[in-house]
């Protein structure tokens, strides 16, 4: 299962990488007209199933031709449940999801109505799991109501042919069948017909951080809101890590899976790759190594050694997202560029070389102080030693006074010096008819944007992509 935007693509162990045709890796998209193919074939599985015709498998979708930062990493060994094993029987299925008797169990016919028949106007986007479509539902039960009326759902399709499998959709209904917490998207319920597999969730408006962050046309994201969103989803990090009653590392911590109701709280999704943590005088879990290029933990991906320390490492890395604007892979950037880490390590423990790499276009207007106090947590989380990483809790604590913070830079004199300092020193034209000028490229006097552009438009499934607002944020 899935809410980002990535395809996890599984291969052997210290085995090169799986590409697609054109020497490009694949990395999934949600952008609509680009998958609707894969997915008008899923509906016309759909249509064939309920005419009692033997359905066909979920096409998988073609592959795109923009790279995106966040790659997705899955080496593991030989034991690898295969999606071939998917097909289970129903019984069997629900003897499996005992543990989440409390979610609603709609019927096929019942979401087929409700997503107006898997229609092409109702398609959200496309990752691992399948298809993610629009949906409306009665506010208390399972039966589809009228389009704008009830309650508003986003409903996954199984693609039996995808890359998540079984293994993964049953941990998805596992957790989020069994954790409820604010800051985590809510599962309303499953469907379960014959070999159908489909997953219903509340409906997220703002879509992914990952959109606002980094979609091509997007309002930069106010300071306040940023830090308002760092906040919750390190909420949602230390329920799972230090006050569910089991613990849970998530593993797959990203821009693309937290997730923004109409307010911009932050909620995870995604727990197809969440693990039990460790119990007793255990250390960390072992496993199979999974999550995502440039987000998983360093030790992790040369161990196989998962403790909830890997999280924070991950929330460090979507927490210099936030304060840069850059991705954390990124190989359209300049050589020694392209991870995001290794190149804003050095400024983090500087101030004055910490604020050359916010994002320009914030244009001054963020919390000098809150900067500060944010580039020093995320320095903590990105260290490489796991045990001087601090908790989540203690990540809490520290976020908890930023999002109201207005010591603004742009009426700063240190900054207004550095930012002269800064242009004058932008205005010297570069090698090959390259200069830069305050968060633009130009070449040739052709300017080019540096920043969300360079990736192109990454949608997200469960809202329609509404414009970037400037809401004064408040601690919910």
């Amino acid at each position: 299962m899935g809410f980002g935007h990535q395809s996890r693509e599984v291969v052997e162990e210290n085995s090169p990488r799986k590409k697609k045709d054109g020497g490009e890796e694949e990395t999934g998209c949600w952008v609509k007209l680009r998958f609707m193919g894969s997915c008008m074939s899923s509906r016309s599985r759909v249509d064939n199933s309920v005419s009692g015709r033997t359905g066909t498998h979920y096409a998988e979708s073609e592959p795109t031709k923009e790279s995106s930062g966040d790659q997705p990493v899955v080496l593991v060994s030989s034991t690898t449940t295969s999606n071939g094993g998917s097909a289970s029987s129903t019984p069997k299925f629900s003897e499996e999801l005992r543990v989440a008797s409390q979610l609603r169990k709609f019927t096929f016919i019942d979401l087929k109505l409700a997503t107006r028949n898997f229609r092409p106007e109702s398609l959200l986007g496309e990752g691992g799991f399948g298809c993610v479509f629009k949906g409306w539902i009665e506010e208390n039960g399972t039966a589809p109501v009228k389009p704008g009326t009830g309650l508003t759902v986003a409903v996954k399709t199984l693609n039996i042919d995808g890359l998540q499998g079984h293994k993964e959709w049953l941990a998805e209904v596992d957790y989020l069948g069994n954790l409820l917490h604010p800051n985590l998207v809510k599962l309303v319920g499953y469907c379960i017909e014959d070999d159908h597999r489909l997953l219903v969730y509340e409906f997220m408006p703002r879509g992914s951080l990952e959109n606002h962050l980094f979609r091509k046309g997007s309002l930069p994201l106010p300071w306040s809101i940023r830090m308002k969103i760092a906040l919750g989803a390190a909420k949602g990090l230390a329920f799972l890590h230090e006050e569910a009653e089991r613990p849970v590392i998530y593993r797959d911590f990203k821009t693309s899976n937290i997730l923004l109701d109409a307010d911009y709280n932050a909620k995870l999704s995604d727990f197809g790759l969440a693990k039990d943590g460790p119990e007793g005088d255990k250390t960390h879990v072992s496993t199979r190594v999974m999550g995502t290029y440039g987000y998983a933990a360093p030790e992790y991906v040369m161990t196989g050694h998962l403790t909830s320390k890997s999280d924070v490492y991950s929330f460090g890395v979507v927490l210099l997202e936030m304060l840069t604007g850059r991705r954390s892979m990124d190989k359209n950037r300049p050589n020694g560029e392209h991870n995001l880490v290794e190149w804003a390590r050095p400024h983090l423990g500087d101030k004055r070389r910490f604020f050359r790499i916010l994002d320009p276009r914030l244009e001054g207007h963020f919390s000098i102080k809150g900067a500060l106090k944010a580039a020093q947590l995320a320095a903590q989380c990105l260290s490489r030693d796991p045990k001087a990483r601090p908790r989540m809790s203690e990540v809490v604590e520290t976020l908890k006074p930023l999002p109201n913070l207005n010591d603004m830079a742009s009426s700063s004199y240190y900054f207004q010096t550095m930012q002269s300092d800064r242009s004058r020193s932008s205005n010297i034209t570069a090698k090959n008819g390259i200069r830069v000028q305050a968060g633009f490229v130009t070449r040739n006097g052709q300017p080019k944007r540096s920043l969300s552009s360079l990736n192109g438009p990454q949608a997200s499934p469960f809202h329609q992509h509404p414009p970037s607002p400037k809401p004064k944020a408040k601690e919910p």
